[in-house]
């Protein structure tokens, strides 16, 4: 006789919440009991470069913009109101240097077009590399 014929069996199962909280439990004591040890100071040795000096710098033309739109060319009080004129100048220095750099010292108040007049002057005169010089606001003298 069997009695227990209409009695179905549980399947087992396992409970994983008790589980999550124990896990849970664990992961906050070691966080907590952790040390972490902090570097104050790293000892680095950098390596030492031997190569040579650089070369020298290249050759400047300087250029002055003033406030009024005149440029001033060098250290020389030749100005020029005419940007073709400038051009010619440009073109007659840059000969005697080789791959010149035109260095451009634009005053605060000249205008952009007078500084863009410029710019197309260097390129009429052939010269590839112009930079511009800034003044610094710690010594306040020109860059």
């Amino acid at each position: 006789m069997n009695f227990r014929r209409g009695l179905r069996r549980d399947e087992p199962e396992i409970n994983f919440i008790p589980l999550i909280d124990v896990l849970l439990v664990i992961l906050i004591f070691l966080m907590v009991t952790t040390t972490y040890s902090r570097f104050t100071e790293l000892q680095v040795d950098l390596p030492r470069a031997s190569a040579e000096q650089a070369a020298d710098r290249p050759a400047e033309i300087y250029v002055r913009v003033l406030n009024d739109n005149r440029y001033v060319l060098g250290e020389a009080n030749a100005r020029f109101v005419a940007p073709a004129a400038l051009a010619a100048e440009l073109r007659r220095e840059s000969a005697e240097l080789k791959e010149p750099v035109l260095v451009i010292h634009a005053d605060a108040a000249a205008r952009h077009q007078a500084v863009v007049a410029l710019l197309d002057a260097a390129r009429q005169a052939g010269v590839a590399k112009v930079t511009f010089a800034a003044q610094s606001g710690a010594d306040g003298g020109a860059r």
